[in-house]
């Protein structure tokens, strides 16, 4: 028999991650596009940073239909959050009147994310940004594929933290820690060692 899931962020209910979400507000509007094979996945972070942002949504699927009316939000300038040869690092918002971005987050593996990228060619054509140098990544438990490559939610705490300096997004990292521990904590210190600990 299945445990019994909280509703809100998916987790057993004996670790449920809710009282650890903060509510944030962010100029920036993030709207997390999610590869259906994530979904399901315990470490899901996209849904972490959704609940965490009042100003971001999440979207699980293939193919966005209704992409072209969400591109044209009133009061953003949407860009993909993605790198490539063209990417723009992102910068703080030069003034306070600064148009904020709608900033679209491709959320699977890189294989995944590539195939949204093709399934929905719109947002091949948005201006794409990325990040600048970053600390490496908290997610202990999955190999980076290379460096500097982060969770969907870390990502997308670097990059408001960047846009809307000095206001600070960390918080939204505080379920996330306490996600990766618990699931350190339930495999055993000696098997996470084996497994995950850096050579």
């Amino acid at each position: 028999m299945p445990r019994p899931r909280c509703e809100r962020c998916q987790r057993p209910l004996a670790h449920c991650l809710c009282p650890l979400i903060p509510r944030l507000a962010s100029r920036t509007r993030v709207v997390l596009l999610q590869h259906p094979s994530e979904s399901a996945h315990a470490l899901n972070t996209a849904r972490l940073a959704a609940l965490g942002l009042v100003n971001a949504e999440l979207r699980v699927g293939e193919v966005f239909e209704d992409l072209d009316a969400l591109l044209q939000t009133p009061g953003y300038r949407p860009a993909l959050l993605f790198p490539g040869a063209q990417a723009q690092v992102l910068d703080a918002y030069a003034m306070p009147d600064t148009c904020p971005l709608l900033l679209i987050v491709p959320d699977g593996t890189w294989r995944k994310a590539r195939k949204l990228l093709y399934l929905n060619p719109l947002l091949e054509t948005l201006p794409r940004v990325t990040l600048a140098q970053v600390a490496p990544s908290r997610y202990r438990l999955r190999k980076a594929p290379e460096p500097g490559a982060l969770s969907t939610l870390e990502a997308v705490v670097h990059a408001l933290n960047t846009l809307e300096a000095p206001t600070g997004f960390d918080a939204l990292l505080r379920p996330f820690d306490a996600l990766i521990e618990g699931q350190i904590s339930a495999m055993g210190q000696e098997t996470f060692a084996r497994n995950h600990a850096e050579p």
